[in-house]
């Protein structure tokens, strides 16, 4: 009888387990600094957004990212922030200086949710001023846009004038800034010469697009840049008939001077957006309207 009557309290609670879990809310997944699942932004507001949160944490390293949403029920605006802060994570590793603005239209709700490393500077009292005093007289006109920008204006203003560590610089940036450019153009027009000699045009060009790939992820390029300078010294190799150059080598009439500008867009170019490792202790804010 007793072990019959652990085995209904256990079903019990694994049940009422998964009733938790599939009553809260989801969290959706970053892929941008504007999250708009409310559709209250138009494209040009939601590029005007990202583009002043991507300059912000250019200059500071800071993370904003703005979510809006219909509602959070059955859970709580507080309970449901913390948990999409703490998921994606804003705000770098150890500096913790992220922010999340959210926005639940329908629930006539919103939030502002402060990293650790920035709670000095935006304690949970200005926060609550950003909201009560800058934010919700748009939302109460239907103005949502106009009540996130000027939130966000504030927040960056406040940011804008905190000490923080200098953003890193993309290994792309170091790799293109630095001379390495010209060591792989280098290496690239003699190892071509000699894969090419040895091995052949086909074989050769694949080796040598292979060899300074590797070469530009071994310096710092990154992955990415490390990718697409493979594929380039190989097409390269690929395309040369031999009428210039060492030995029938690879250059092919300066090419790949101008390969540094198309390199230095993919470095800037980001195709998503990632958290950098920031914690949240529920600091921050919270009104309705």
């Amino acid at each position: 009888m007793q072990f019959a009557k652990a085995t209904v309290a256990a079903l019990l609670l694994i049940c009422s387990g998964w009733l938790v879990a599939l009553t809260e809310t989801p969290v959706p997944a970053l892929a941008a600094r504007v999250t708009d699942l409310a559709g209250v932004f138009t494209a040009e507001q939601k590029s005007a957004l990202e583009a002043r949160l991507a300059a912000l944490e250019s200059q500071k390293g800071v993370q904003i990212a703005v979510l809006t949403v219909l509602t959070t029920q059955p859970e709580a605006i507080e309970q449901y922030s913390i948990k999409v802060a703490e998921q994606w994570k804003l705000g770098r590793k150890s500096v913790d200086d992220g922010i999340l603005l959210l926005l639940a239209k329908d629930d006539r709700k919103t939030r502002i949710e402060v990293g650790y490393g920035l709670e000095g500077v935006i304690p949970d009292a200005v926060a609550k001023r950003i909201i009560e005093e800058i934010m919700i007289p748009f939302f109460r006109n239907g103005d949502y846009y106009g009540g996130i920008n000027a939130g966000v204006e504030k927040l960056v203003g406040l940011v804008q004038g905190e000490s923080l560590p200098p953003p890193e610089a993309k290994s792309a940036d170091v790799f293109l800034s630095g001379p390495y450019v010209f060591l792989v153009f280098v290496i690239a027009l003699f190892s071509g010469s000699l894969m090419r000699a040895i091995f052949g045009p086909v074989l050769g060009g694949l080796l040598n697009g292979g060899i300074c790939g590797a070469l530009v992820w071994f310096l710092g390029g990154g992955l990415v840049l490390a990718l697409i300078a493979g594929v380039i010294i190989m097409l390269f190799s690929l395309g040369n008939n031999g009428s210039s150059g060492p030995g029938g080598g690879y250059y092919g009439g300066g090419d790949l001077s101008g390969s540094r500008s198309s390199w230095g867009g993919f470095s800037s170019g980001d195709n998503g957006f990632s958290g950098g490792g920031g914690d949240f202790g529920g600091g921050g804010a919270s009104g309705s309207w």
